[in-house]
């Protein structure tokens, strides 16, 4: 039988396969379109010259490169980590502290609704379709992937300074082993001393709290504003050193040990805060805190500021928008029920935040009493929320040096079980952009964790100076801001308008056995970039210069927080103008089409319009359909492998292709 002939099963012969029903495998010439004998000319393409590895193959080199979840249970808890963050301890009580109290919830649950749940589900279907990280998944749409460098650059600017509030911790953590507590031995006021028994019977005006002496000149030694930074306080360095030294430790082996901690590290905390809870409600003034928590102050609606927090802080807690949950949706199996994880886990979100509330505002209301004073007027600050009113909640305790050992081992774990699956989007989305370097080797892939780890030590030095503080305060409120609602802005944009909505129904359909609710689709089409658009508008036009208490930054530090704030925003569009100088005029549309290797990751997923097809004959002219080609000398369409197109010749994206004699293979969709 002749080279390109079928046999009479359907099957290609060839003589380098050694029968029929063996798995296409090496093709040295051009194939030949026509029956045996014809004197068609040869087509444009032909097999490519590798042999196809076989399934189990290609899945054990697969569970090599990135590993997988031990189970859904890992999953799940992991996500539980995020919710259960040192957001829910120290910057919802504080947004809902500063948006007037209960006013803030009305906002924050819509927001939850409306954008962070249908987000929240969006991106566990995108990672978990095609087993990629958040840069790499954008061969869905090459010219977008822009939105893939800004989550991970927001990544990369939190984890930056999430590690510092992480120091602070251990800084109060090996504090608290001391009885009495530095912070709790008394009370200074106009000039009389108040022993740490008498808080709830004195009161106390103008004063500033032993716990905000100790933050602010123990801990931080802040210094006038942002223009002094002064010195690198060693203490707090050293602290921050042992931070990237846990960070190190643990994604040196990547997500397998992760998923072993979320055991522990996603239920303890909330027994510390029930404990907290039940003592905070015994102190004399504590209803008066629930009462402001729970008040909503309506004038507080009209606020744009108000919502754009809210926004920001489902972002934040769900760790939408900046890349975690495409990579761990990434690590799951390709069937795992995402939906349900989309449900619980931003539930369970909610609940902590606002039970998380009222651990902290029945401490303000005893506060508040003590100073004679207004509930609005005590404690301000923000990431000092956590580092004042906890510490001095858990000094009217019994027992407090056990009780602040415990409170800041879980502000500890909490705190890592973040900044673990925060880094771990960073290192990961580079290492899967080159994985023929990093992860050629075991050698290879922790030298670049090393290095990325100290490179980020080195950057969070000046957040451990006199002038820290100013400094922290700068990062969380640009990057937290607009880039989250500029990226989940887009990526709605993309998947739904660009990709196409019916495209990615069906894509959630292979792995789910249904489409998704009408909800999900109102939410993802609509509602969702509409609710973000807003708040983005609103946002913008009533913007204020940045403040830190009662600091007000110098233009330089406000020009430095804005160029913090567009270098994520910008780089959609600098990627956009990139790909259109780097293939031309001709080529540019191609970039908003799915590469052919978009798709499941493992073959045994890719069913419908995404399974290889082996040749079959059609009016006479094989076709090939969605089988590897390449064309000589051009271009390599394949799955599973980079290709570019040429500038001479049309393109089909993943069905088909087109010979030179004009006829169309099944399914083509043309760039």
């Amino acid at each position: 039988m002749t080279e390109g002939s079928h046999t009479d099963n359907g099957q290609l012969s060839h003589n380098g396969l050694k029968d029929a029903n063996a798995p296409l495998s090496l093709i040295t010439e051009p194939m030949k379109l026509g029956h045996e004998g014809s004197k068609d000319s040869i087509a444009p393409f032909s097999l490519i010259t590798e042999p196809m590895k076989s399934t189990t193959e290609i899945k054990e080199k697969e569970m090599l490169q990135r590993g997988n979840w031990g189970g859904k249970l890992e999953f799940i808890l992991t996500c539980v980590g995020y919710a259960v963050g040192l957001g829910n301890v120290w910057r919802f009580p504080y947004l809902a502290f500063k948006n007037g109290g209960g006013a803030f919830l009305i906002p924050y649950w819509i927001i939850q609704l409306f954008v962070g749940m249908p987000l929240f589900f969006m991106e566990l279907c995108f990672g978990q379709f095609a087993s990629l990280g958040p840069l790499s998944i954008w061969k869905i749409c090459p010219a977008l992937k822009g939105i893939g460098i800004a989550s991970v650059l927001v990544s990369a600017f939190i984890g930056l300074y999430y590690n510092v509030i992480i120091g602070y911790c251990f800084f109060y953590f090996f504090a608290s082993m001391s009885d009495p507590l530095p912070w709790a031995e008394e009370l200074r006021t106009n000039g009389t001393n108040v022993t740490q028994g008498s808080l709830n019977s004195t009161m106390i005006n103008n004063t500033m709290s032993k716990s905000e002496r100790y933050f602010y000149e123990t801990l931080l030694g802040m210094s006038e504003g942002l223009e002094v930074l002064g010195n690198v306080r060693w203490e707090l360095a050293l602290c921050l050193l042992l931070a990237w030294f846990v960070v190190m430790a643990v994604l040196s082996k990547g997500i397998k040990s992760l998923g072993k901690v979320v055991y522990f590290t996603a239920t303890f905390p909330y027994l510390l805060l029930t404990a907290l809870l039940v003592r905070g409600a015994t102190l004399d003034g504590a209803s008066d805190g629930i009462y402001y928590y729970l008040t909503p102050q309506w004038e507080r609606l009209a606020d744009s500021n108000v919502w754009s927090d809210a926004a920001t802080q489902v972002f934040f807690s769900l760790s939408a928008c900046s890349g975690g949950l495409v990579l761990m949706a990434s690590f799951n199996k390709f069937d795992n029920f995402c939906l349900r994880d989309a449900l619980i886990v931003p539930l369970i979100d909610c609940l902590t935040s606002f039970f998380s509330g009222f651990v902290i505002f029945t401490v303000l209301g005893a506060m508040a009493k003590a100073k004679g004073v207004e509930v609005a007027d005590v404690a301000q600050g923000g990431t000092g929320l956590a580092f004042i009113v906890y510490p001095e909640a858990i000094s009217q305790m019994p027992a407090p040096t056990v009780w602040a050992i415990l409170f800041f081992f879980m502000m500890l774990i909490i705190g890592f079980s973040s900044e673990f699956s925060i880094m771990e989007t960073v290192i990961c989305s580079l290492i899967d952009e080159f994985p023929h370097i990093l992860r050629k080797n075991w050698k290879n892939s922790t030298l670049f964790r090393l290095a990325i780890c100290l490179t980020f030590y080195c950057l969070a030095l000046p957040m451990t100076t006199n002038g820290g503080i100013y400094v922290l305060e700068l990062l969380d409120s640009s990057v937290s801001g607009f880039p989250l609602l500029f990226v989940g802005l887009f990526e709605c944009i993309a998947l739904c308008y660009v990709y196409g909505y019916n495209r990615f129904a069906s894509d959630i359909e292979m792995m789910l056995g249904r489409k998704p609710w009408i909800y999900w689709q109102a939410c993802w089409c609509c509602i969702t970039p509409g609710i973000l658009l807003a708040v983005i508008v609103f946002k913008a036009y009533q913007y204020t210069p940045l403040k830190f208490n009662d600091y007000e930054y110098p233009d330089w530090g406000v020009a430095l927080w804005w160029i913090v704030c567009l270098i994520p925003i910008l780089a959609i569009p600098a990627w956009v103008t990139y790909r259109r100088h780097a293939v031309g005029g001709q080529g540019f549309r191609g970039e908003f089409l799915p590469r052919p290797e978009w798709g499941p990751a493992s073959p045994e997923n890719r069913k419908g319009r995404y399974a290889p097809q082996v040749p079959t004959e059609q009016n006479g002219v094989k076709a090939y359909d969605n089988a590897a080609y390449e064309y000589p000398d051009k271009f390599t369409i394949a799955s599973g492998l980079r290709h570019t197109l040429p500038e001479s010749l049309p393109g089909y994206v993943n069905q088909g292709f087109q010979t030179d004699q004009g006829r169309a293979f099944s399914e083509s969709t043309k760039l």
